[in-house]
Formats: C-alpha cells, structure tokens, sequence
C-alpha cells in the first residue's frame, strides 16, 4: 500500500537488494553473515575534481614527528614558521577537508586523525598546511577504496579509550576513541574483533595538567559518546550489560574505579569524575589493560608509515585482516627470564612484541597492537610453548619488530 501510494505521486526506484545507502555500498554475504561497506570510486572523482596527480605512493597520511630521545624527547615540537598562504588557497583546503571527512567519516577511520589535525591549522593555513594537505590526498590516492566488514555478533558495545598528552598546539592533549560491536571480553584470552561503528579523534577541551588528567579526560568523552549508543542499542533490542572500556593509564582507572585515594586528584576538571559514577551505576566497566591492545591509541598521535602499514589490517578490511587481537603481556608476566617466552633482543634487534610495552621511553607512545599484526602465535600458544626464552627457535618467534608510534 505504501508503494502503491508513493508510485502515484513520484518516481520511485527499489532496491530490494539493500546494496546502497547514503552513497555507501552494502556488499551482504549471508552465508558468512557478514556486510562489507565501501564507496567505491569516491575518491577517484575527488581527485579530479581538485585535479590531483599521484606522483609517489603514500602509505602515511600525515608527516609523523622525527624520534627524540633522552632530555630532547621533553622539547615541544617546534611552531610552523612558513609563510601563510592567500584566502584562496584556504578555502581550497577548506573544501578538500570537507570533501574526506565524510569518506573518512563512513569507511576509511585511519584519515581521522589527520583531518583533525589539518582542520585546527586551516583557519591559519601555511606552506607547511598545504604540503599536508597535497600528502593526505597522496595517501587517499595510494589507498583509494577502503572498506570495513561488520561481522554478526553477540551485539555488546566495547570502547577503547587513549588519551596523549600535550601532543597538540597550545599545550592540548588529544584523545581518541575506538566503538565496535562484539563479545563481553574475556581475561587473557583474545578480543574478538569487529568493524569500528564509531571513531573519536579530537583535542581536549581544557588543558589537562598530567598524563592521568588526559585519560581521565578521554574516558569522560567516551563514556558520554558510550551512553547514547548504549540508549540506541536498548531501543534497538540489544540490552547492553556494563560496557567494557579499555584504559591503559593505571591512575584513571583507578580514579574510575574509586580504587586509589582522590586527595590529590582535585585539581583535575571535576566534571570528569562523573565516569566514576557511571561506573559505580553499572553502566561501564573500566578496566586496566596495556597500551599494547587499546585500539584507541591510533587516533591520539601521528605515526610513520611503516606503522600504519602494519595496523591497517586492523581497523580496515583487508585480505590479510585478523578476526582476534592478540592480549599484551602484563608487567607481571614479563618478570624475570627463566618464563619469558621470547628471544632476548639483541643490539642490533628491536624488542619484539610483546616486550614493546618497556622498550619505549616515557614520552613515546604505545602502538595499540604492537607487532601483533602479523604474529603467527598467540599469548595463548607462547605460554604452551616448552621453549624458555633461550630454547626458542627463530621460526617461532613473531617476524615483526615492535612498532613504538611517534608522540
């Protein structure tokens, strides 16, 4: 009847395949049960339209920060002296930042950051602007169809929550957010994976006076974002039990958890406590786990390519794509020798996964998933193993070096 109704009135075209919406591409396989969403030739028409020629493959979309160490690593990272360019030139940034952000929006999250960071510097946009601008649009180039695969699940809400602290202008921290659907996690077994439903890159509003404030800072942001998707899932048909969010800063767990002692805490922005809260309401489950497996670490900072290279799997659909992330190995479980179940580094070798976690300095950030990536062998099928860390053959130790992101 409705049909009937509408055809008498207007030009009507059904699609009873369900394939596209809002110009995204439904790709469903029911015997899987899985939906692949894509917008195929997107970005071959953007780059017409700004006339943009790709000259050399892009595997990073933003120029990542030289490594510091020692007492540099504590140095801000110098201001963009470059001249500034005419309002014309703006505005074309302008529109080629609006144009991404929706493709980055619906399918390709690995640009969010990028975009974040192109958009605070637009309104002042220099030489330096337009050179990021000319490599996001290099990279989109490199990797023009991304895709995500949403796979049927138990329908439970999981939140990974990072924050960095003081990586932006003007003394900011940023924070980042990683929101999929799946299974309630299981201790030291791995997190079942599925395509991200939403994704948060973006500055902190105040100024934030510790690491521990940011993180606090981050889980107020996503626990927010989390209460209206856990509302929209109730209506839905989905009852969500506690949400678990993933937090790899010890103090803001704790101070979530109303496990450490508040007195010198009050200094932090007090409408953050209110995670404490909601976690004392039953409505989140913040709980300590290691930089090594929060997926929201990705969104807080600029990393080189062979890093994005590595995490891509992850966060996008690709052949190689893993259906677990594998657990980091806990402080606990790294002590002493005689149980650890990696080769010992050499000078010349970068510790391997899941030593990453100690090798990095206090400035530099944590790869969300480490050299996880392609490792053959699972914290599972280590802790079996009845190698010791000095039987181990090379064959079974994982190929990939750890992956230290820059700050």
């Amino acid at each position: 009847m409705v049909e009937k109704g509408l055809k008498e009135h207007y030009t009507l075209d059904i699609d009873w395949e369900g394939k596209l919406y809002c110009g995204i591409t439904l790709d469903w396989d029911y015997e899987r049960k899985t939906v692949d969403i894509s917008m195929p030739g997107y970005i071959k028409k953007l780059l017409q339209r700004f006339q943009h020629e790709l000259k050399k493959a892009q595997h990073s979309p933003y120029k990542c920060a030289p490594k510091s160490y020692g007492k540099d690593a504590q140095k801000p990272l110098p201001l963009d002296e470059s001249p500034k360019i005419d309002k014309k030139r703006v505005t074309r940034i302008q529109q080629i930042i609006g144009a991404i952000l929706y493709y980055a929006r619906c399918v390709d999250i690995t640009l969010l950051m990028s975009l974040s960071t192109i958009a605070h510097e637009q309104t002042k946009a220099t030489e330096n602007t337009d050179l990021s601008v000319t490599q996001i649009l290099d990279y989109c180039a490199t990797h023009p169809d991304a895709k995500i695969r949403f796979r049927a699940s138990a329908m439970i809400l999981n939140i990974h929550s990072d924050a960095s602290y003081l990586n932006a202008p003007n003394a900011r921290s940023r924070i980042g957010g990683h929101y999929f659907l799946g299974w309630l996690p299981i201790d030291k077994q791995p997190i079942k994976l599925n395509g991200a439903i939403h994704v948060i890159s973006t500055i902190l509003k105040f100024v934030a006076a510790s690491a521990a404030e940011a993180e606090l800072g981050a889980l107020f942001v996503n626990a927010k974002e989390g209460r209206i998707i856990r509302l929209i899932l109730h209506e839905l048909g989905h009852p969500q039990p506690p949400t678990p969010i993933h937090c790899d800063n010890s103090t803001a767990a704790g101070i979530a958890n109303n496990t450490v002692k508040r007195q010198r805490s009050r200094s932090m922005e007090m409408r953050y406590f209110w995670v404490a809260d909601q976690v004392q309401r039953k409505q989140f489950d913040v709980k300590w786990h290691p930089g090594q497996e929060n997926l929201g670490d990705y969104y807080t900072k600029h990393h080189p390519a062979s890093h994005h290279a590595r995490v891509r799997p992850f966060y996008l659909q690709e052949p190689n794509s893993p259906l677990e992330l594998p657990r980091a190995m806990t402080p606990e479980e790294l002590r002493g020798c005689a149980k650890t179940p990696m080769a010992l580094p050499t000078s010349r070798q970068p510790l391997a996964f899941p030593f990453s976690q100690h090798s990095r300095s206090r400035t530099e950030g944590t790869s969300p998933i480490g050299a996880a990536a392609a490792a053959a062998i699972t914290y599972r099928d280590i802790s079996l193993s009845p190698y010791s860390c000095h039987q181990m053959p090379a064959a079974a130790l994982c190929p990939w070096p750890s992956a230290i992101s820059c700050s």
